[in-house]
């Protein structure tokens, strides 16, 4: 086994100007001089900059008079200090994304106290946007991920921000499956109201709705009830309603930028697939499913087609999806609002619930507040600057 190396950690702050790095860089080149780590950032103008290098203890003297020298002459403040070998291994590492609008100091000081009492250390940190949103990524070692994702769950749901967690590692790079709600996530609006709005029904269905999305009636029984409501209306009515329909901020920019990545991308609906398809083949979403309204002499029988697409199918469709994909539960992302989207979201490798209903923020992996859903490309690690530089390559 090779002998620990002599190391000396340098930090280098000042003003940035094009060519420090250089300048520092040639001060400290020799033979004899190993880099073994080096991070720098920029934050409104001032420089940061980390070294670690690796130098004979002979060569610590001259090395800290020429970088010495290189920082007074560039009007940068230099410390440094000798020590063996390089970093520390980094046990148990995860990903810690902070978001809010706006994102409070307070915010990130309950964060990072959470971290801190768990016995966790923050290595390092990025913000990843600043609009429409403000989020930051935080590289966390030292403490398991399920250990810190229900504290600051917990955390997040009391100081009004929103928190993810979830392993570092290879699986957050590669293939993913990205699965979907529709109704009230990928759409503002609910379908079934909609339609039951052409009826005059809308009150009574948006009753029965709000109970099943919160749990309190079983999904199928309430959805036959919403549907018998609608019938005899005429088929075109659909057409109008789909004429309507709202994306969700960041819908599309969601999707565009899955697909730039190479991700696949799924729709699962307890609504309509009248709705859902054209919809999902407008977008380019390759998979979609949900319920298949009856139709009889060009009028709606208040009747549904086919089994109900309930949570259990969500989950399946999950499942089934991936495996045509090839790739495992582990690297699959469902977003969902309602309680019949809990085993989908239990099921994939990051359940996001997305404006959800207390139960369903309570039981996901993480939960976002705020109304975009492109939000979760920073889930996924990606920064706003990547997104923008995407969208700029698609028109061009």
């Amino acid at each position: 086994m090779a002998e620990p190396v002599h190391s000396v950690a340098a930090t280098i702050t000042g003003d940035d100007a094009p060519g420090v790095l250089t300048r520092l860089l040639d001060a400290a080149a020799s033979d004899d001089v190993e880099i073994l780590d080096l991070e720098q950032t920029v934050v409104r103008g001032r420089l940061s900059i980390g070294l670690l290098l690796g130098v004979p203890p002979e060569g610590f003297a001259p090395l800290e008079d020429r970088l010495a020298g290189t920082c007074a002459r560039l009007g940068l403040a230099i410390t440094m200090s000798e020590g063996i070998g390089d970093n520390p291994p980094r046990r148990n590492r995860a990903i810690v994304t902070v978001l809010g609008q706006p994102l409070l100091t307070r915010h990130v000081a309950l964060v990072t106290r959470v971290i801190s009492e768990l016995g966790g250390n923050i290595d390092r940190s990025r913000r990843l946007s600043r609009t429409p949103l403000t989020s930051l990524e935080l590289w966390i070692s030292q403490v398991d991920a399920s250990v810190l994702r229900p504290a600051l769950a917990r955390t997040a749901a009391e100081g009004g921000f929103d928190v993810s967690v979830s392993p570092a590692g290879i699986g957050r790079r590669g293939r993913r499956l990205v699965v979907m709600d529709v109704d009230s996530t990928l759409i503002r609006d609910e379908v079934i109201e909609l339609l039951a709005a052409r009826k005059g029904c809308e009150s009574e269905v948006r009753q029965i709705t709000e109970r099943a999305m919160r749990g309190e009636l079983d999904f199928e029984q309430s959805l036959r009830e919403r549907v018998r409501l609608l019938a005899g209306l005429p088929v075109e009515v659909v057409d109008e309603v789909r004429a309507e329909i709202r994306l969700t901020p960041g819908a599309r920019t969601l999707v565009e930028t899955l697909k730039d990545l190479g991700l696949s991308i799924g729709v699962v609906s307890g609504g309509f697939i009248e709705i859902v398809e054209p919809l999902a083949a407008d977008l380019g979403i390759t998979y979609a499913h949900a319920n298949r309204l009856e139709v009889a002499d060009g009028r709606l029988t208040g009747r549904l087609v086919g089994p109900v697409v309930d949570r259990a199918t969500k989950a399946a469709k999950l499942r089934e999806w991936a495996g045509q994909e090839r790739l495992p539960l582990a690297r699959t992302v469902a977003i969902g609002d309602g309680a019949n989207d809990l085993d989908m979201l239990a099921a994939s490798g990051l359940g996001i619930a997305f404006n959800a209903k207390p139960a369903v923020r309570a039981s996901a992996d993480t939960a976002l507040s705020l109304p975009y859903l492109d939000a979760v490309l920073f889930l996924l690690g990606l920064s706003r600057e990547e997104v923008e530089d995407a969208a700029a390559a698609r028109s061009e």
